[in-house]
């Protein structure tokens, strides 16, 4: 098991510090291990998290809704759009009744591309804690919040 202390030669002043910091450290280390995950696919963790999102949803949805329902709320979040329609990942769709509506579909292309990434992805990025554990965690998480 890691000690952050120890990873980065550092001494807190209270165990809050120590928290938040590791915190800070641990989501920085989760990214840099998705970034090279999804690096093969041809994707960025944040358009894997627009095309979850509108797989999820069954249908065509705004992009303000996209955008609200996104874990990382990203200002690029239009530019990441443009790079999955490049990819023909996913589809806009103008709005019937109102032309400044823009919805967005997942295409039969990026529904595969989620198939094959779900059949490489692992959950090992917890593998050292128990189902328990994890539910701790995400209530101190949401408790922090």
């Amino acid at each position: 098991m890691g000690d952050i202390a120890k990873d980065i030669n550092s001494k807190f002043e209270n165990n809050k510090v120590k928290a938040l910091l590791n915190i800070i450290y641990t989501a920085n280390w989760i990214n840099s291990h998705q970034n090279t995950f999804f690096k093969p696919f041809g994707i960025s963790p944040q358009q894997f998290n627009i095309l979850r999102i509108l797989r999820g949803a069954g249908e065509a949805i705004k992009v303000q809704t996209i955008k609200e329902r996104m874990l990382e709320r990203a200002p690029n979040a239009t530019r990441l759009m443009d790079k999955l329609c490049n990819k023909q990942l996913i589809e806009r769709l103008a709005c019937p009744t109102d032309r400044r509506v823009v919805h967005i579909q997942i295409t039969k292309k990026g529904l595969d591309l989620l198939e094959d990434i779900s059949k490489e992805f692992k959950e090992d990025l917890l593998e050292n804690l128990t189902e328990n554990e994890a539910e701790q965690l995400s209530n101190l998480l949401d408790k922090i919040r």
